[in-house]
């Protein structure tokens, strides 16, 4: 196809003509030059090729009616405001990247052009112009901005759940730190009402012993002094005496035993967990003066590990616990079976039921360390309850399978 070149200086051999025609071919950019009515006076091949036509289609004809008539939009271009016409009519230089050109059969291709005016002295001819397809860089740049968007969103996504794990992290932390106060101070607590115990009990059993003891050690000083009437008297007062130091030294070892039941049931290392739990609920109801419907379903070659044992018996302690100070109830159902490999402890009364606020406050301590034992355990608690319908709490804790 052959290159048009118009309106060359005078003068001009044909030699320089065939290599500003070469120079034209050889480039990869679009150029055409317009008159001053915008009409094409010369085109070079890989201008006609992006614009879909063929040289001989383009010369003469107007080039903003043929390729620049509208906006991206589609919307009319009116060549008022074409840039191209307004800089070689001023005679100034433009260069624009964000319009497109129109190819002969309609589509549109993002472009970038530049546009010289031609000037003779002082007096504009005409302008050139250069122009490139920009589809693909501006393709890129487009998905260049769409990942960066999506970076940005992503980090804006990952800070905010940052964010959200962090206050979740700081809760967590803070309960953590409530609950560990609270386990201190029921321990100190334990402490003092042990500590009571032993002095007002123990202590005043002791004291009584001592004197007794004091009693006796005076009175078989003077036996030998007395007459043997006296002395026989004496004898019986002595024996008397005895029977009553044994009277407390046997509620000594009674309240040794129930303090270190409290400490520690001896029934859970001498018969296993099992009974444990049924020995503390039928101690549980006779205390708190409640019906009981006991239902338990055990394997009898099941026995937990010791910390998972005494895990399960604190949780059902502190269970019972919370039906004695809350629920106001009558009657507790408690059922303890297995079930697919999962222990389950169930604890359900009649009382006067809680909300779902009371038992997720933060000062709910004793729902809490049910809780972390449980997940400690590898275990859930759940608890139900309506106001005026009682409550029921669960615990699960999967076994190993057998």
């Amino acid at each position: 196809m052959s290159t048009h070149v118009l309106n060359l200086p005078a003068g001009a051999s044909a030699l320089w003509q065939n290599r500003l025609g070469l120079l034209l071919e050889s480039t990869g950019e679009g150029v055409f030059g317009i008159d001053l009515a915008g009409n094409c006076v010369f085109i070079n091949r890989a201008g006609a090729q992006m614009l879909g036509f063929a040289a001989e289609e383009v010369m003469g004809r107007n080039m903003h009616a043929l390729t620049h008539h509208s906006h991206p939009d589609g919307s009319p271009y009116a060549d008022s405001d074409c840039p191209i016409f307004n800089a070689f009519r001023q005679g100034l230089p433009c260069r624009v990247d964000t319009e497109v050109f129109w190819r002969q059969d309609g589509s549109a291709f993002a472009v970038e052009y530049s546009s010289h005016p031609i000037l003779e002295g002082d007096q504009v001819h005409g302008a050139v112009i250069a122009f490139v397809d920009i589809t693909s860089r501006k393709r890129a740049a487009d998905e260049l901005q769409r990942a960066h968007d999506d970076l940005a969103r992503a980090n804006d996504e990952l800070e905010r759940r940052v964010a959200a794990r962090t206050q979740e992290l700081s809760q967590a932390l803070a309960q953590l730190r409530e609950l560990s106060a609270y386990s201190e101070q029921v321990r100190e607590d334990e402490r003092t009402r042990i500590a009571r115990e032993v002095h007002d009990e123990l202590g005043s059993l002791l004291v009584a012993l001592k004197m007794d003891v004091n009693w006796l050690h005076k009175r078989l000083g003077e036996q030998g002094e007395r007459t043997p009437e006296a002395a026989g008297d004496m004898r019986t007062q002595m024996r008397c005496k005895c029977q009553n130091m044994s009277r407390l030294i046997e509620n000594a070892v009674d309240n040794v035993g129930r303090i270190i039941t409290d400490l520690r049931p001896s029934i859970l290392d001498h018969q296993g967990l099992w009974a444990a739990l049924e020995w503390q609920a039928q101690e549980f109801v006779q205390s708190a003066e409640l019906e009981l419907a006991w239902h338990m379903d055990m394997p009898a070659t099941l026995h937990l590990p010791e910390p998972a044992a005494i895990a399960v018996f604190r949780i059902f302690q502190e269970m019972l616990s919370n039906v004695g100070r809350h629920a106001q109830a009558s009657a507790i159902d408690i059922a303890i079976d297995v079930h697919d490999d999962v222990l389950q402890l169930r604890v359900r009364d009649n009382g006067v039921g809680a909300t779902r606020q009371a038992l997720e406050a933060p000062t709910a301590y004793g729902v809490m360390g049910m809780r972390e034992r449980a997940r400690q355990l590898g275990g859930q608690l759940s608890i139900t309850s309506e106001p005026g319908q009682g409550s029921c709490l669960q615990l699960l804790i999967p076994l190993e399978p057998s």
